[in-house]
């Protein structure tokens, strides 16, 4: 067991570890190569009964840990979408982890709160967003949207839900593009699965306006009633913009919640010249992003902005005697903002990575990343063998390797998928697919943030390198 006062005699080799790892991390494979119960069989099945000491601990983490971990923070990873971090984030979670506060209430840490509360205005500010959104820190995406169907249910129910139990005929749209978390969350809401109702998409993989009041007035026609209409920034799979103004206007003539999913491209809003995406937002009732994925902040952090705060915090409030206090109704006690009781302090790391960046500095970043894109999709659009199948929307790519004299749509899909394992078991970049229409493609993400044209330069040189190894396989 360590004192707090051998904490800095201890902390050295933690220290020369951490920034290690941050200045080698390219020394390691982007993904595990690790086969399933590899790390598990390497750790003894009972906890030490005796206390073991750091040197030993810090020996494991590098010998047994390590070798499992994907690394999220590689320049070279380029799959899903990036969880990324910063120097100044990390600094942040480190403070954070010594304060060890539980910010459930103003009372608990006053600081944390009213942080959350301007850091949530400086990004509203900067982004863009209507001045008379609120905004809190939930943990995720999912949960944030979790939230907003809640907030939805309770709204068109007259907040009775709760109370009595959650009808059967409230209906969830969103387009067939939507993460998966939407029809997730309406599970856990008691409406049902079965009540999400998935909209076509255009050519461009957006929702079709049209079709969504069609299906709108037909469910009320039927006795059914619209709850929710979901509306993404950015999908899962391509990027998509959904056409958000169009959507607003049937919500509002319909009065059905809208919520934004602007999970991954929020950010982007930093940027003047990207807010035409949010034409109609003043007619929008809720709005996620999470600063977690393409803003430079530790994992979880996830912005939250509501229209009506009122309405979310009749949905979760209440008030058992041990959490009563003299300043309710004063302040932000952001437990009554979402599901969890318990908070972390998350409003640090953003004000560390605001302050350290600074708006000129986060927009930077933003540009290069764009611009990296737009360099990888022209290489690959002058490559014979390759085709893009997405074209490049912020900083993603959708492509797929298309050899002379393949055309059939199956063996394309089933080459794509073996280029794809190779590559990723090579351990130099890492890449994920996604299918549209029956098309098997690869997606290119660039959103590391310490990401360099030399890092892209190298994952087509990886590309091509092994495509060419699986012509010759054929």
């Amino acid at each position: 067991m360590i004192l707090p006062k051998d904490f800095k005699k201890e902390l050295s080799p933690f220290i020369d570890w951490v920034h290690d790892y941050l200045n080698d991390v390219t020394a390691y494979p982007v993904k595990s190569k690790v086969q399933p119960k590899d790390i598990y069989q390497q750790i003894p099945p009972q906890a030490p009964e005796q206390p073991e000491g750091m040197q030993q601990i810090l020996q494991d983490l590098t010998e047994i840990i390590l070798p499992g971990i994907t690394h999220w923070q590689h320049p070279n990873f380029h799959a899903y979408f990036p969880a990324t971090n910063s120097v100044e984030s990390i600094f942040a979670e480190f403070v954070t982890a010594a304060i060890g506060a539980q910010c459930m209430i103003w009372e608990t840490s006053p600081a944390a709160a009213e942080l959350e509360e301007r850091m949530m205005e400086w990004l509203r500010d900067a982004m863009g967003l209507p001045g008379h959104f609120e905004g809190v820190i939930q943990d995720t995406a999912s949960t944030a949207s979790l939230v907003a169907i809640l907030t939805a249910r309770e709204g068109v129910t007259n907040f009775r839900s709760n109370f009595e139990g959650v009808p059967d005929n409230l209906r969830i749209y969103c387009s067939t593009q939507t993460h998966s978390s939407i029809e997730k969350g309406v599970g856990i809401a008691g409406i049902g699965r079965n009540n999400v109702v998935k909209i076509e998409v255009d050519d461009g993989l957006r929702m079709i306006p049209g079709q969504l009041e069609a299906q709108i007035a037909k469910d009320l026609e039927e006795g059914l009633k619209p709850c929710c209409v979901v509306a993404a920034l950015g999908t899962t799979s391509t990027v998509a913009i959904d056409p958000l103004k169009e959507i607003a206007d049937i919500c509002q003539k319909y009065r059905v919640w809208l919520h934004v999913d602007a999970a991954y491209a929020g950010p982007i809003l930093l940027l003047p010249e990207y807010r035409w995406m949010i034409e109609g937002i003043q007619q929008v009732d809720s709005f996620v992003f999470n600063p977690h994925k393409w803003m430079f902040t530790n994992f979880d952090c996830t912005a939250y902005f509501v229209r009506d705060p009122e309405s979310l915090i009749r949905t979760f409030d209440i008030l058992p005697e041990y959490l009563k206090t003299n300043t309710r109704g004063l302040v932000n006690d952001y437990r009554d903002w979402g599901i969890q009781l318990g908070r972390r302090f998350r409003a640090l790391k953003l004000w560390f990575v605001m302050r350290g960046y600074g708006l000129t500095g986060l927009r930077e970043k933003l540009r290069e990343h764009l611009q990296l894109n737009q360099f990888f999709a022209e290489e690959i659009d002058q490559l014979s063998d390759f085709e893009i199948v997405v074209p490049p929307a912020l900083n993603f790519t959708g492509f797929r390797y298309r050899p002379a004299g393949v055309n059939d749509d199956s063996e394309l899909n089933q080459l794509n998928k073996r280029l794809l394992e190779r590559i990723n078991r090579r351990g130099n970049i890492f890449l994920t697919h996604t299918k549209i229409k029956d098309v098997y493609l690869i997606r290119m993400v660039i959103g590391h943030t310490y990401v360099e044209k030399k890092h892209v330069e190298r994952a087509l040189e990886e590309i091509v390198q092994v495509a060419l190894e699986l012509t010759d396989i054929r």
